[in-house]
């Protein structure tokens, strides 16, 4: 969540700075949100106040029965105890306008970074790096992967229909193999700097919240409701708070971790669009890396995270391009963020098959994951601070998968498997009818 305490220090850049998202909510919001941290202080003066009194007065009355004047000391405590009620009273409607408070700030977006490209919609993203594509495709490449998928007998929609609903696949054979290769490569490509983690793959609420997921977007999340647990959308989710409500050593930052898992989403709102195949799915499986650093360190991170995936989709020999988010169409959370794109021939489109955020201090406030500063001389300084955190998938599978199936499509129907990925197939370097 945005520190309200610019809210009240500089208010007009924080409106400026929301007003490039292009949100007419924001507006209103930040209006309310100054309203409640105004009240909230109010209610925190007078309680204090309130607070103080009664201690006054609880001295005054043991001073007033030593000398023996007890009507007088009486009467003082009847002041007190209405004093008492009063504070109470204060105490519960702070807790409330609080409540009320935090509640709105998890919904308000960040602060877009003073360099991310002005727009209003996902059309008006920029492409920054490419696009990286040969001269022409081949007849043969123009097959949409689920075509040739069940044609090849690695791709079976039918029976993952069967077994789980709408949305779900399945890959079987080689299709299998090759999925795991994609995810033990991206393992591979970033063992040399990040941590491998297996983290839980259900998590609480707070967990969920702290990376911006909930409240505003329960209806995208699987639930456990019974048990108050949520199915991960990503990785990134349990990593954020591996550190939550802990204060880190800035010797120790940047701390770079790495995860492979299942990931999970509803997909609410998507019926009928990129639907077919791998496009879009329920369940899939993705490798992330996640840094949490000081502020000075993130923008250098931002490059690497970014170069690290693309440098993965590169060794996989696939046309892509790099586009940079405009602020109309940032995510909540993030602060600065590029995508990485392939295009799939048989779909005739560009696929997002990576995202690389920067969140300034907006998740680790939520999560509350803060550093301490070191003096030149190494010594601890007093305090602490939020700390940043900054995301992107390594390689998230079923685009992927789409887009090699569809690229590396050979005349005769069967699909050659890239190099970087032959390492990992048991020997498979082209994939045929089963």
């Amino acid at each position: 969540m945005i520190d309200v305490r610019s809210l009240r220090t500089d208010p007009d850049a924080v409106v400026a700075a929301l007003a490039r998202r292009h949100d007419d909510d924001v507006d209103a919001q930040l209006a309310e949100a100054r309203r409640l941290d105004g009240r909230l202080r109010a209610i925190t003066g007078e309680r204090d106040g309130a607070r103080a009194r009664v201690n006054e007065l609880s001295k005054e009355v043991g001073r007033l029965r030593r000398e023996g004047d007890v009507p007088a000391a009486e009467g003082l405590q009847e002041e007190s105890r209405t004093l008492g009620a009063e504070e109470k009273r204060l105490a519960a409607e702070h807790e409330e306008v609080s409540s009320q408070l935090r509640e709105l700030l998890l919904v308000i977006p960040n602060l877009p970074h003073p360099e991310a490209p002005d727009g209003t919609s996902d059309a008006d993203n920029p492409v920054v790096r490419g696009p990286f594509l040969p001269e022409t495709f081949a007849e043969h490449q123009r097959v949409p992967h689920w075509d040739t998928g069940a044609e090849l007998g690695i791709l079976d929609v039918e029976r993952a229909t069967k077994i789980s609903g709408a949305m779900f696949t399945m890959q079987r054979g080689a299709g299998a193999t090759l999925a795991r290769a994609l995810c033990q490569l991206a393992l591979d490509r970033n063992a040399d700097a990040f941590e491998e983690v297996r983290p839980p793959t259900l998590v609480l609420s707070s967990t969920l919240t702290a990376t911006g997921q909930l409240p505003k977007f329960a209806d995208d999340a699987y639930a456990v409701e019974r048990d108050d647990l949520w199915c991960i959308p990503t990785a990134e989710v349990p990593l954020t708070s591996l550190y939550a409500g802990e204060i880190v050593d800035q010797a120790d930052l940047p701390i770079r971790l790495m995860a492979s898992t299942p990931c999970y989403r509803r997909e609410a709102g998507s019926a009928g669009r990129d639907t077919r195949g791998m496009l879009r799915t329920h369940e899939f499986d993705k490798v992330e890396i996640l840094a949490v650093a000081t502020p000075e360190q993130a923008p250098d991170l931002l490059e690497e995270l970014l170069a690290r995936a693309e440098g993965t989709i590169a060794d996989l020999e696939l046309p892509y391009r790099i586009i940079e988010i405009c602020t109309g169409d940032l995510g909540q959370s993030h602060h600065r963020s590029f995508d990485v794109e392939v295009y799939a021939p048989g779909c005739d489109q560009w696929l997002e098959v990576s995202s690389v955020s920067w969140f300034s201090d907006y998740q680790a406030r939520r999560a509350d994951v803060r550093f301490r500063r070191r003096d030149a001389d190494g010594t601890p300084t007093k305090g602490s601070e939020i700390a940043h955190t900054l995301n992107g998938s390594a390689l998230a599978v079923p685009r992927v998968w789409a887009a090699i199936v569809e690229n590396r499509r050979q005349p005769d129907g069967s699909v050659e498997v890239p190099d970087a990925l032959r390492p990992y197939m048991r020997g498979i370097d082209r994939i045929g009818p089963a």
